[in-house]
C-alpha cells in the first residue's frame, strides 16, 4: 500500500493534469479541425460562379472564435480582389470561396492549418487560431452582383 505522502502527490499530480486538460479545452472550445462552409445567402438565380484561376472580388469580416474583429473590407469599403485558387490568400479561402455565386454570402470556419498555422499572423491573428469569415462574392472576372449589400 503506498504511503499517504505518495497518495497526496498522486492526486496532486491528477488535480494539475484535470486543470491543464480544461484550460486547454475550454480555450480552444471554438476551434474546428476542419473547413466548414455556411451559406447565409444565395440569389435565386446564379448565372456566374467563381472557379479556380478566375480573378474575384470578396467583401469579408474576419473574426477570432472569441469575436474580437481582425480585419474588414466593409469598414474600408474596399473589396479584396485575387485570383481564386492560386495561393494568393490563404487555403480556407481558396477552398471556401470554389462554385460561390455572384451575390452569395458564405460563412467560412477555417482551423489554423488552413489559415495562419501554429505562427498566426501578430499581432492581431494568434497562432493556432480558428478563423471565421462573413464573406460576399462580389464580382468574377469584372462581372457585378446587382445592388448594394451589407452583412
Amino acid at each position: 500500500m503506498p504511503s499517504p505522502v505518495a497518495m497526496a502527490k498522486l492526486l496532486l499530480c491528477i488535480v494539475f493534469a484535470t486543470a491543464i486538460l480544461f484550460s486547454a479545452s475550454a480555450k480552444k472550445s471554438g476551434d474546428v479541425k476542419e473547413l466548414q462552409i455556411g451559406v447565409k445567402y444565395k440569389p435565386e438565380t446564379c448565372s456566374i460562379q467563381a472557379h479556380k484561376g478566375d480573378r474575384i472580388k470578396v467583401h469579408y469580416r474576419g473574426t477570432l472564435t472569441d469575436g474580437t474583429v481582425f480585419d474588414s473590407s466593409y469598414e474600408r469599403g474596399d473589396p479584396i480582389e485575387f485570383e481564386l485558387g492560386s495561393g494568393q490568400v490563404i487555403k480556407g479561402w481558396d477552398q471556401g470561396l470554389l462554385g460561390m455565386c455572384v451575390g452569395e454570402k458564405r460563412k467560412l470556419k477555417i482551423p489554423s492549418k488552413l489559415g495562419y498555422g501554429d505562427q498566426g499572423s501578430p499581432p492581431t491573428i494568434p497562432g493556432g487560431a480558428t478563423l471565421i469569415f462573413e464573406t460576399e462574392l462580389v464580382a468574377v472576372n469584372g462581372e457585378p452582383s446587382v445592388g448594394d449589400s451589407e452583412l
